[in-house]
């Protein structure tokens, strides 16, 4: 990323929102329950062609999911783009979207999980995106939940700030760098490719859902060995769900603590975003300040 970074345009009265399934198969019921909502806030939400298709576990072809993005990413009235859900196959289509003329019509991308794939595109092309919560959780919700205000607010043009409740494996310290980062299995996915999100001088943050502690291990052990754990600013550990505990009994945070207890940075844990209840939305690509005491841990973009 060799450009300034460009922050999508608040949305306004009237804008488009599109909303796409580039991996899973999505439930059409999530989506058609979030229009609603989103049309509350004057905002004009609609569903891509493809959004409901199912082409084995994937909601279309390549081709199609592809289609579904292009168009959305190049149509000028469309201001943001809502995932539907995650589930893998974000993937397929980086080759081809990065190809598109992204930052000359920038707009939100909005989603978590699998869409990590999505962020690492936007931070290639140098345009801040939304690690958040996606049409599921605002259908769930309606949008009143603490979360969904936060990124009904990062829309309308506000950056966030959280303050989250102190864990027994912090470490405090304050730092500011460029915020990256979301589903680690994903991410490792992408190491040395162009779209590789583990960088040095960033502040990183981390989740995941089904993988045992040792999987994450050893992609941490990866990051280590090649000298980027080490330059990291900060470490923003978020919820690791649906796994046992290694056969040593260390929880997934115990073994976090342990890859980066060499190092000085602040690390904050129990952060609460991922495959759990509560999804914070952080943006990605732009600068975030994490500073982390015995009292808490404030989250400042």
């Amino acid at each position: 990323m060799d450009n300034e970074v460009i922050i999508p345009a608040p949305l306004k009265e009237g804008d488009k929102i599109a909303i796409v399934s580039p991996a899973g198969v999505t439930r059409a019921q999530n989506v058609y329950n979030a229009l609603p909502v989103l049309q509350d806030f004057g905002w004009e939400p609609y569903t891509s062609p493809h959004a409901f298709g199912r082409y084995a576990t994937f909601s279309g072809t390549p081709e199609e999911r592809y289609d579904d993005l292009e168009q959305a990413l190049l149509d000028p009235e469309v201001k943001a783009i809502l995932c539907s859900r995650g589930g893998y196959g974000a993937v397929h289509l980086l080759e081809r979207l990065d190809k598109l003329p992204l930052r000359e019509n920038a707009k939100w991308i909005i989603g978590f999980s699998d869409i990590s794939a999505l962020h690492a595109l936007m931070h290639r092309h140098g345009i801040a995106s939304i690690h958040g919560p996606m049409a599921r959780h605002i259908a769930r919700t309606g949008a009143r939940d603490d979360d969904s205000q936060a990124l009904i607010d990062i829309l309308k043009g506000e950056m966030p700030s959280y303050t989250v409740a102190p864990h027994k494996y912090n470490r405090t310290g304050k730092a500011t760098g460029t915020l990256l980062g979301g589903n680690m299995a994903v991410l490792a996915g992408l190491v040395n490719t162009p779209f590789d999100m583990f960088k040095p001088d960033t502040i990183l943050f981390i989740e995941d859902v089904s993988e045992p502690v040792y999987k994450i291990e050893r992609m941490l052990y990866q990051l280590k060995l090649s000298g980027v754990l080490g330059k990291l600013k900060g470490l923003i550990v978020g919820a690791f769900t649906e796994y046992s505990p290694d056969v040593d009994g260390r929880s997934m945070e115990a073994m976090i603590r342990d890859m980066v207890a060499e190092y000085d940075y602040p690390v904050a844990y129990g952060v609460p975003f991922g495959h759990g209840p509560r999804i914070i939305p952080f943006v990605e690509s732009v600068p975030v300040t994490l500073d982390v005491t015995t009292c808490g841990v404030k989250i400042l973009q």
